[in-house]
């Protein structure tokens, strides 16, 4: 199984920053564990890849470091030109793991899944939405031997609503999006997605799981060719950020679920870590860790 990483990609952060930089390099380190996995470097993203989805004035700006300061606060991060490489390979990643999972069953982006930036601005430090941008790149690459568009799933399970992701592919019918968050949680401004779940508050287990099973009803009607799922650590109850109470054996069900679901589908499946925002770190990277072995499953036999 193919795994890209940019943790080599360091933004210098203020003392004290809320954003986990260092949970990236502990995953790839744990990751190593398994033998089944090829850790391979991400590649940049393209400026003809990005501009599918994004703005060429904004990323003109973000490229140059010509983004204003209340573009900067929006987005959560100082500009720097680690914030550039690594954004732009972050997108990168999630194409690569899109066009591995292809041939492969299964891939993964070990970092990713920036689903806040909208196409116009970046947000919640979501600088370029990578999942939109491997979504139209990977339209553009299958058209040919599909002859038609490749029908595509982002099924986003971070605990914050994919808003940017909504937004920018809001009129695209060949795109389903799917968000399942806290009803209450950041953005405090929702989008509308092709579907969305809010859940309330202390969300548990049993809750949680009814809904997903019920939502992936949902999108299988869609008949997606290729699913890109955003597997958040943040519904977890020792979150910082998440506000709901899942427990790792509640993710691990998750995961198991949408890796089923695509298996019994016959799904490529391209994974993105977004959120993890725990108390303790090392749990978020165990999270993030368990998802990786139970998607190792997925693998074309």
């Amino acid at each position: 199984m193919s795994l890209f990483y940019t943790d080599q990609f360091v933004l210098p952060l203020p003392e004290g920053h809320r954003f986990p930089m260092e949970k990236y390099a502990l995953l790839r380190k744990s990751v190593e564990q398994f033998v089944q996995v090829q850790l391979l470097e991400a590649p940049l993203a393209s400026r003809d890849q990005i501009t599918l989805v994004h703005d060429e004035v904004y990323v003109e700006a973000v490229f140059n470091g010509l983004l204003t300061d209340a573009q900067m606060r929006e987005i959560g991060f100082p500009w720097t030109p680690q914030m550039v490489v690594r954004s732009a390979r972050s997108a990168g990643a999630t194409i690569a793991a899109c066009q591995t999972a292809w041939d492969q069953g299964v891939s993964a982006n070990l970092a990713g899944g920036t689903h806040h930036a909208y196409t116009d601005k970046g947000s919640g430090f979501c600088v370029f939405n990578d999942a939109a941008i491997a979504a139209k790149v990977m339209q553009q690459l299958k058209f040919p031997e599909l002859n038609r568009l490749p029908r595509i799933a982002i099924v986003d399970l971070d605990v914050h609503q994919g808003n940017g992701t909504a937004s920018i592919l809001k009129s695209d019918t060949s795109v389903f999006t799917f968000s399942m968050h806290g009803e209450k949680n950041f953005p405090f401004r929702k989008e509308s997605s092709d579907l969305d779940i809010a859940l309330a508050d202390g969300c548990t287990d049993t809750l949680y799981l009814d809904a997903l099973v019920g939502g992936l009803h949902q999108v299988k009607s869609f008949e997606p060719d290729l699913v890109i799922y955003l597997a958040g650590a943040d519904p977890y109850i020792g979150d910082r950020l998440g506000r709901l109470n899942l427990s790792m054996a509640g993710l691990a069900q998750r995961d198991q679920i949408v890796f089923d679901w695509c298996k019994e589908l016959t799904l490529p499946i391209a994974v993105a870590m977004a959120g993890g925002y725990g108390h303790d770190i090392t749990e978020t990277v165990a999270i993030h860790t368990k998802t990786i072995e139970l998607a190792i499953g997925n693998l074309w036999k």
